[in-house]
């Protein structure tokens, strides 16, 4: 049975673009341990992710956290917000460009502060978590023991840029919007060589489509199942607004107060992220000598694979939660 989302009320919230919030519900889930009885790890979901990181049947997560798992809910306490406008607590927000990534964050560092939170062993997060992740250290540079970034960068790049924009193009002229972004996005998630393992020029059993055609209508179905076009237009702005720079002269200024571990995650095959950027990352925080380590994922499964290569993500973590 999964725990009950709980909502925290924000008020008089002023965004970065200078709109005022009267009053904003974000809400999250805890899992294992209750607050304050333990360690607390705090999950920051991806794009069309939510705060289930762990349930039975949608826990997005949960091969790496539960009981006795890599993040062991017999150990630690597990927070995990909605980002606002997600849709997954009917949340819809359409005024999407009011936001930005460094707003998220901050609306998350507001509810800790409530939550009379005054340190997190780790904060977690992959893609767009893993860029909020980094805000909330930026904001809030004593708060995080171990920051860990997955599969994800500080700044949005010219290619995120480009893509969203096409993103939002499809969600803007199509007539069946969620369904062909989710497609055209899928296909930048995986690589060639991964959809090639999967498939093999394969036929459905009719043999009307071939099964990669299939496979992208089915999440192309799925998702417009469960999503809303409102959310999955806000997620995508957010991935266009990354960079913890906007407050700062420059990357050394924005991190140079972080005490926190930094342990960065990239994937070697990742289009969306790509690692050379991470690695740069990685000699910048080494200069600056800020504790920090880089690990790679070994895939041919893209961006994706911080879904998928467990194992590995498992090895490089367990140090740390272990």
């Amino acid at each position: 049975m999964r725990p009950e989302l709980i909502s925290y009320k924000i008020k008089d919230f002023t965004t970065s673009s200078g709109v005022l919030l009267n009053e904003l519900n974000l809400t999250y889930e805890v899992f294992g341990k209750p607050l304050h009885t333990a360690p607390i790890v705090v999950i920051n979901h991806a794009l069309t992710g939510n705060s289930d990181v762990l349930s039975e049947e949608k826990g997005w997560w949960k091969t790496i956290i539960g009981e006795n798992k890599l993040i062991d809910t017999n150990k630690y306490t597990i927070l995990a917000f909605n980002i606002p406008g997600n849709a997954y607590d009917d949340l819809i927000i359409e005024n999407y460009k009011d936001f930005t990534t460094r707003d998220i964050a901050s609306l998350f560092l507001e509810a800790i502060d409530g939550l009379k939170i005054e340190k997190l062993f780790a904060v977690i997060g992959g893609s767009l978590g893993g860029g909020i992740a980094w805000e909330m250290a930026v904001l809030k540079p004593k708060l995080i023991e171990n920051l860990i970034p997955v599969a994800c960068h500080w700044q949005s790049s010219d290619w995120i840029i480009g893509f969203n924009e096409v993103q939002m193009q499809i969600l803007e002229f199509t007539d069946k919007p969620l369904e062909i972004a989710r497609m055209m996005a899928m296909l930048f998630y995986r690589t060639p060589a991964s959809l090639e393992s999967k498939f093999n020029r394969s036929q459905t059993a009719d043999g009307k489509l071939f099964n990669i055609e299939s496979w992208l209508r089915h999440h192309g179905n799925k998702l417009n199942g469960r999503f809303e076009v409102s959310a999955y237009r806000l997620m995508t702005h957010l991935l266009t607004t990354l960079d913890i720079t906007s407050h700062f002269e420059n990357f050394e200024e924005a991190v140079k107060e972080i005490e926190s571990n930094i342990i960065q995650v990239a994937v070697d095959t990742d289009w969306i992220f790509v690692k050379d950027e991470t690695i740069e990352t990685k000699n910048k925080l080494d200069k600056l000598e800020i504790k920090n380590e880089y690990h790679e994922i070994k895939s041919i499964h893209g961006h994706d694979a911080f879904l998928i290569e467990f194992e590995q993500l498992e090895s490089f973590l367990k140090p740390i939660f272990k």
